[in-house]
């Protein structure tokens, strides 16, 4: 049996958000070529209805089963929230959400401050996610005495899709009053539970204070992957060249910048695949 598979793996996400869990795969999985979608067009998906979500990303999904990879990672928490389960069950390869490693993550960072009986953990999410209680119940499944309070942050997505940084003004604000209830809480750990939201980290945890530990699914995500490829007997040859590729529902003036930033390197140009494709080979 051949202990290496150089097909690639394919990450999709509502936006450019997922780009941080692609970061974090190429940190940790060097030898891996990697397709991105981020359904830039039709975002955000946190305000969409559970059908909208499902449909939307089957498509994207099914786009990307042309370059033929060995697994799927779907890099967004709303879908991860409200579709995982349908469309796991519709492909012939993998598909790993976020959402399940986010929350074994938070579970272990609120042990660390509490090592036994109730206590409570932070989330902020889009408004799908929260409605699902996907989260809550994830983390009820691994520890029973763990609670989530959440909130939904619906204006976090478009401010950060907008290229606008942490230190304005505008975003100080916003998060001075989602993160409010956090801060009175004192919670030990703080899920981020969207893929956009580690790019404004920095500003809350100075907002939140040094006893929040903030979970982000990123790099939990990239070690269950290597996890999955191990066991696939399935990890790329050599490293590539090129390693990433991206495909994009619209691209605005702004992703360059805003993608090298959630990437943490410069990035070539996407290719740009109209929605109008996608929904018509469904």
């Amino acid at each position: 049996m051949s202990n290496s598979d150089s097909r690639p793996i394919a990450v999709f996400d509502s936006g450019l958000g997922g780009l941080t869990v692609v970061r974090a795969l190429m940190r940790r999985l060097a030898g891996e070529s990697i397709v991105y979608f981020g359904d830039t067009a039709r975002l955000p998906y946190g305000t969409k209805s559970p059908r909208t979500v499902l449909q939307f990303a089957r498509q994207c999904l099914r786009f990307l089963m042309r370059f033929d990879p060995k697994l799927l990672v779907v890099a967004c928490n709303t879908v991860s929230a409200t579709a995982l389960g349908d469309l796991a069950g519709e492909f012939t390869v993998p598909v790993i959400g976020v959402l399940e490693p986010g929350a074994a993550a938070a579970v272990a960072a609120a042990r660390q401050q509490h090592a036994a009986g109730p206590c409570t953990v932070g989330l902020i999410a889009t408004e799908a996610t929260i409605t699902s209680q996907a989260y809550p119940q994830a983390i009820s499944r691994l520890d029973p005495a763990i609670h989530v309070l959440g909130r939904a942050c619906p204006l976090l997505v478009p401010m950060i899709e907008e290229g606008r940084l942490p230190t304005n003004a505008v975003v100080q604000a916003v998060l001075q009053e989602y993160l409010e209830p956090f801060i009175k809480l004192r919670a030990p750990s703080l899920i981020l539970g969207c893929t956009h939201y580690p790019i404004f980290s920095e500003a809350i945890a100075r907002v939140l204070g040094p006893q929040t530990h903030l979970v982000d699914s990123a790099d939990e995500t990239a070690l269950v992957v290597k996890q999955r490829l191990a066991t696939m007997h399935a990890f790329g040859p050599v490293p590539s060249e090129e390693p990433l590729t991206c495909y994009v529902t619209d691209q605005g003036q702004r992703f360059e910048n805003l993608a090298a930033h959630f990437l943490g390197r410069p990035i070539r140009q996407p290719v740009w695949v109209a929605p109008e494709l996608l929904e018509s080979a469904t």
